[in-house]
């Protein structure tokens, strides 16, 4: 049940009778009108912007609009007013017993309350974390494979065929440098004292590389020239960095779909085939690139080069593909890695990338855009760094790592259900604080708590009826006649429950998982405060003497933990039955 969506329809139906009657002229598009709560809460229960963006295509007033639309809405039993404010602004009431509907839809659909058919028959493809395979994950990987994960399973959750996928970067320069530091860990495995020189990556995370190195050679790669092992050691070191990668993705429970290789690009024609399509299109040509604007740096010199012609796209400027020596620029693989996306068949694209990629968008969208002829949207989602705080310091960088904290630090102090909800309580474009000691407290202060609180609070009420011999199964409570559950605390908590279906849908179509964090903050809220009246209100408090009673008040408690439960398993984390 998506009530929102329910009295839309009904509010289109009266626009389509209008036009049917000479009211309205017709054939007049209602694909602009909306139907969503009012700015205030006192002037009714939903508000609708019809007589506003019709009155312009119609030649009429929107007052004279919304008199006679209103007329029209009073007729359906489930609007109790229809109320015509300024000029030309439709505030609607609904009849109380609308919100009793909205909880038994709680009860009986129950976690799939929500689910949305707005993406079906829709693919995406969301791309995240993609951290180079030459270490643990950061915290910054932490932020973006929670904000990837999220988003993916709110457009599942939306109705759409989603696939999670990682792009492994291993056809660059920096697998070379892996390479070379596991080697030196590979001597030190060997009794040799290792060069950790400038340039190579310094963290004791390679130490169990190299002694796998030598569980599998021995002492046979010692000596020898670096031609004779590089390539080797390269795919060894690099499945041995996936695998840390994977373990770290496990503690966050976020698992992939599909695993692809930049390296699986090179010698296979399909960067080739990448760029013969744009050249198909009259996009590639040969050309020299104006000088970068600003000071000149040292290296840059005039040359020719093979370019892609992205300003036809959006882009500032067009973009190297093919140096003058032959070589690939990094971003040829990555015209051709979103090639194959869109070659397997998918109808939207989403990249999550780090706010150092910032300068890639406009590239990246160009490619993805003259490739499909622009039949497949490209969303790129930057994430902001995160700054974390332990004991009010900064918290320190990891000795393991050598350079940064890792996604295990993070996770080992504060665990995977808080660390996942808190990366998601602020904007992907929004700077992060991760405070150890904040997340972790237990106050209203602390979102985690306050919403996990309240999925707790309720599974007490429910094992306390049941106590009383209560039945609490959701069938059972549906049963209940509801009619009394009228106080203003009561009817707010309802109103935000019947409010979820339509917030789903929001968030899906914006991509912004995090306004499923704020929402569960508020329905929280709502659920405290209904619990602090309770105390002083004994007649609001969920359990009664009155068995019918407590059915009633428990229900609407139930089906506001329905809506956590959904919410929260959006955002990956576990429902708390319990505070301990």
């Amino acid at each position: 049940m998506n009530l929102f969506a329910d009295m839309r329809a009904v509010v289109i139906a009266a626009l389509d009778e209008m036009m049917a009657g000479g009211a309205l002229p017709a054939g007049l598009d209602t694909s602009n009108v909306t139907v969503e709560p009012p700015r205030d809460a006192l002037h009714g229960d939903m508000a609708t912007n019809a007589a506003m963006v019709l009155a312009k295509p119609a030649g009429l007033k929107p007052r004279e609009i919304a008199e006679t639309l209103a007329a029209k809405l009073s007729a359906d039993p489930r609007i109790a007013a229809a109320e015509v404010a300024g000029p030309g602004f439709l505030n609607l009431r609904l009849a109380p017993g609308v919100w009793g509907d909205v909880t038994r839809a709680a009860l009986a659909e129950g976690n799939d309350y929500g689910r949305s058919t707005l993406g079906q028959g829709v693919k995406v493809n969301v791309e995240f974390v993609s951290a180079n395979p030459t270490g643990p994950m950061h915290v910054g990987h932490t932020r973006g494979a929670v904000f990837g994960d999220a988003l993916a399973a709110l457009l599942d959750f939306a109705g759409y065929d989603v696939t999670r996928e990682y792009y492994i970067n291993d056809g660059g320069a920096q697998v070379n440098v892996l390479a070379r530091s596991a080697y030196e860990r590979y001597r030190e495995a060997n009794g040799l004292e290792p060069e950790i020189r400038e340039g190579l990556y310094p963290g004791d995370y390679l130490i169990p590389v190299g002694e796998a190195l030598k569980a599998k050679y021995g002492d046979s790669l010692l000596n020898r020239p670096e031609a004779d092992w590089l390539d080797e050691v390269r795919e060894f070191a690099t499945a041995e960095m996936m695998a840390m990668i994977r373990a770290d993705l496990a503690l966050l429970n976020v698992k992939m779909d599909v695993y692809s290789s930049e390296k699986a690009l090179y010698g296979t024609g399909k960067i080739e085939a990448a760029l013969a399509r744009l050249k198909s299109l009259g996009l590639i040509y040969e050309g020299v690139l104006e000088p970068p604007k600003g000071k000149l740096p040292e290296d840059w010199e005039e040359r020719e080069q093979t370019l892609f012609r992205s300003t036809a796209f959006g882009d500032d400027v067009d973009r190297p593909v093919q140096k003058s020596d032959g070589a690939w620029t990094y971003f040829a693989p990555d015209i051709a890695y979103h090639f194959d996306k869109i070659e397997r068949g998918f109808d939207q694209l989403i990249d999550v990338f780090g706010a150092d990629h910032g300068g890639y968008v406009k590239r990246m969208k160009a490619a993805v855009a003259a490739l499909s002829e622009n039949r497949v949207p490209l969303d790129i989602k930057l994430i902001q760094l995160v700054k974390l705080f332990k004991n009010g310091e900064p918290f320190k960088m990891s000795k393991r790592a050598g350079t940064f904290v890792t996604l295990r630090d993070v996770v080992e102090q504060a665990g995977a259900d808080v660390t996942r909800f808190h990366m998601l309580t602020r904007k992907n474009d929004a700077p992060l604080d991760f405070d150890f000691d904040k997340v972790l407290e237990q106050s209203k202060d602390n979102p985690v708590f306050y919403v996990q609180y309240a999925h707790a609070r309720v599974a007490s009420v429910l094992r306390k009826a049941a106590e009383q011999g209560v039945d609490v199964s959701p069938e059972a409570l549906a049963r209940a006649d509801l009619s009394g559950n009228t106080h203003e605390a009561e009817l707010t908590l309802a109103k935000k429950i019947a409010e979820w279906p339509r917030l789903v849908e929001i968030a899906a179509r914006a991509n912004e998982p995090h306004r499923v964090a704020f929402f569960l903050y508020d329905i929280a809220s709502d659920l405290h405060a209904l619990w602090n009246r309770g105390n002083d209100e004994p007649a609001l408090r969920f359990v009664q003497e009155d068995s019918d009673v407590t059915s009633a008040k428990i229900a609407l408690a139930k089906a506001c933990a329905v809506v956590i439960s959904a919410g929260l398993g959006i955002l990956g984390v576990t429902p708390a039955e319990e505070m301990r």
